[in-house]
């Protein structure tokens, strides 16, 4: 009887604590992005100079967007 008491109480103890992780709402609210799209955020210590390396590396290479940029091997971005 003892253990079974236990073991409920244990268990409710357990779905409470779960039950605070799920929420309907999201963590990161639409208006709050843009602090996180900050380029500041990034992990790139300078991230002017990697532009320009990168620049560097795609005209020395003779082709654009292979490090993951945006656009297609067309030429049409």
């Amino acid at each position: 009887m003892k253990m079974t008491l236990i073991r409920t109480a244990a268990a409710c103890a357990v779905l409470m604590a779960t039950a605070g992780c799920s929420s309907i709402e999201p963590w990161v609210k639409p208006y709050e992005r843009d602090h996180l799209a900050d380029p500041i955020m990034a992990l790139d210590m300078h991230p002017v100079a990697s532009a320009y390396e990168m620049h560097v590396w795609d005209a020395r290479e003779g082709a654009r967007g292979g490090t993951g940029g945006a656009g297609g091997g067309c030429g049409c971005n």
